[in-house]
């Protein structure tokens, strides 16, 4: 998916913005399953073009558009969800190579991945926003240990994960010492700037659940048809908010109101995911067996890469520029 933007040199189509958006668009309505690598690709590749070496983008790209290689973010910690800029994973340096100990959780795929995009301390005496850098680091390194994580519908796509003295070569360095932060912010606009998945996947359950509530003769009384609309109608301001975040971009807009507003546009897909689901429940009953997964998955969606607490105060501050109190 992501892969397609990439520039041909390292394995990629070169393709536009746009011609992504209707890539993603298309392949998000034919119920097309997630690439493997999707968290390489979509999230990680772009901060990879942006602040790595030419090396590292020639060694690594190709490699991780072919799912040679599967990759995780070492992000969150047990203290450190939400407020990232809070983690306490140290990178000593030492000569030519960086000594790494701490621990991260929640991390998608890190029982599984082969490289991860960590983000560690590297000066803890500098403002928490300003000491924070990130390794690529291989994760069959000795001193990696990677437990997997058992959430409530089963899966065990998360995994905690232990460093302890791990030596991570200094050319693993993405972007600058101690800008990590800067790296982070376009990682995650870009996990947040999924726009073209967030909104034509709530179509497409908008569109399986209005057919569910016809097939169980269900779905004709006032209530249900106004809770319907009302779903359908966010769900059309999600795809207009998503749209007009991604011109601004085009047109020269700011990486930070970029990500102030995947973050508002994140938020708003959360909250209309965990409605839709609700409301399969509340009218199919027993008949909404084959949403239950969905249920399930839904009341994570205002959790997962950021809270809707996180994101609405992101909102504030960096789109309508509100003061901090």
């Amino acid at each position: 998916m992501g892969g397609r933007l990439l520039a041909r040199e390292y394995g990629g189509r070169g393709a536009t913005v746009l011609e992504q958006l209707v890539y993603t668009e298309e392949t998000t309505r034919a119920r097309a399953p997630l690439p493997l690598n999707v968290i390489g690709m979509n999230n990680i590749a772009p901060a990879i073009m942006q602040y790595g070496t030419e090396a590292q983008k020639t060694t690594l790209l190709p490699r991780m558009l072919r799912a040679e290689d599967i990759w995780c973010q070492g992000m969150s910690e047990p203290d450190a969800g939400s407020d990232l800029a809070a983690l306490r994973t140290r990178a000593v340096r030492d000569g030519d190579t960086f000594v790494v100990n701490g621990q991260k959780i929640w991390t998608s795929l890190g029982h599984r991945a082969d490289w991860c995009q960590l983000y560690v301390r590297t000066d803890p005496e500098a403002p928490k926003h300003q000491g924070i850098s990130c390794l690529i680091v291989d994760m069959r390194l000795p001193g990696i240990e990677a437990r997997p994580l058992v959430t409530l519908n089963g899966d065990t796509d998360f995994a905690e994960v232990f460093f302890h003295d791990v030596v991570v070569p200094a050319d693993a360095l993405l972007g600058p010492l101690n800008a990590g932060w800067q790296v982070a912010t376009t990682t995650l606009s870009h996990e947040r700037a999924g726009a073209a998945r967030l909104y034509t996947e709530l179509q497409v359950r908008l569109e399986e659940l209005a057919a569910d509530f016809a097939a169980f003769g269900v779905g004709e009384d006032p209530v249900t048809l106004r809770r319907l609309g009302e779903i359908a109608v966010r769900v059309k301001y999600l795809e207009v908010l998503c749209l007009r975040s991604i011109s601004a971009t085009l047109h020269g807009g700011s990486e930070i109101t970029a990500f102030g507003s995947a973050s508002l546009a994140k938020t708003v897909w959360g909250e209309i995911g965990q409605d839709l689901a609700a409301l399969a429940f509340d009218v199919l009953g027993p008949q909404a067996h084959r949403w239950a997964d969905y249920r399930l998955t839904s009341r994570s969606l205002t959790i997962a890469g950021g809270t809707t607490q996180i994101n609405t105060n992101i909102t504030a501050q960096r789109v309508l520029e509100l003061p901090r109190r």
